[in-house]
């Protein structure tokens, strides 16, 4: 038996590129199946553009499994859809109703600059994990599993953190465009775990100061990146940034020549 059908109106937000003004065209999106998830409904909506010979919407996707992050746009002014932890690769069509108009728009932030349509460049949040969101030292062999002892409390911590999949959608939903809640998750990752204490203090003055370079706004903790994170990543994780980076700030000490620490 087949399932319900839907008929909607999309306001999409058309942008050719970077420099283009950009602005909502309407499109109707026609007997939309509810099993459907939101970028298959836009696959469809594409190929009928691409029949009338029109340009397809530019949207950003890879896994479709809500993994990789790469999903992600706003709809009716929630990042990645109305659904609580959930990528809009994962929002499927039965969240909405037959007749409803939606409003399609890419994530607003000046660091994450508009390419085309719904997608953005969101290179800024690699060149935060290039600052320091790696272990850098030489660990040698694999070794055995729980060789190196972690409080339990601590590993589960560490793999909440790490969960983070660098989607942006904190960005978004944050009215100050600020991504301290994606990057103290990639702090407290490797803050809680033996392996990321050799690097501890630089790391996170150095991801700190990244993220304040690329232009991303200041944290007034309303919360609202905790509320929109389809990951469900902690507030606390931005605390525990602000006490690492003022923590290193004040037990830094200067190099020698050398390189090594005076």
């Amino acid at each position: 038996m087949a399932g319900k059908t839907l008929n909607l109106t999309l306001r999409v937000w058309r942008q050719k590129g970077p420099k283009d003004q950009g602005g909502f065209v309407d499109l109707q999106a026609k007997n939309v199946s509810e099993d459907a998830s939101f970028l298959e409904m836009l696959d469809a909506v594409n190929e009928e553009l691409v029949g009338k010979g029109d340009e397809p919407i530019a949207f950003d996707h890879d896994c479709r499994e809500g993994i990789c992050g790469a999903c992600g746009f706003v709809i009716d002014g929630e990042a990645h859809g109305p659904m609580k932890s959930t990528t809009v690769c994962q929002l499927h069509m039965r969240n909405f109703t037959d007749g409803a108009t939606l409003t399609i728009e890419p994530f607003r932030a000046q660091a994450f600059p508009v390419i085309k349509d719904l997608m953005v460049n969101r290179s800024a949040m690699d060149r935060i994990i290039s600052a320091g969101g790696y272990i850098s030292q030489n660990a040698g062999n694999a070794v055995d599993a729980n060789a190196i002892l972690v409080p339990k409390a601590d590993a589960d911590e560490a793999m909440s953190s790490a969960t983070c999949i660098q989607c942006g959608a904190c960005v978004a939903a944050c009215k100050n465009a600020s991504a301290a809640l994606f990057t103290s998750a990639k702090i407290s990752h490797m803050a809680l775990l033996p392996q990321g204490q050799v690097e501890r203090k630089e790391r996170a003055i150095r991801m700190v100061a990244a993220m304040d370079a690329e232009g991303f706004g200041a944290c007034t903790t309303t919360g609202a990146c905790e509320a929109a994170c389809p990951k469900d990543i902690q507030l606390t994780n931005i605390s525990r940034m602000n006490r690492e980076f003022l923590v290193a700030n004040a037990t830094k000490r200067e190099k020698h020549s050398d390189g090594g620490a005076g």
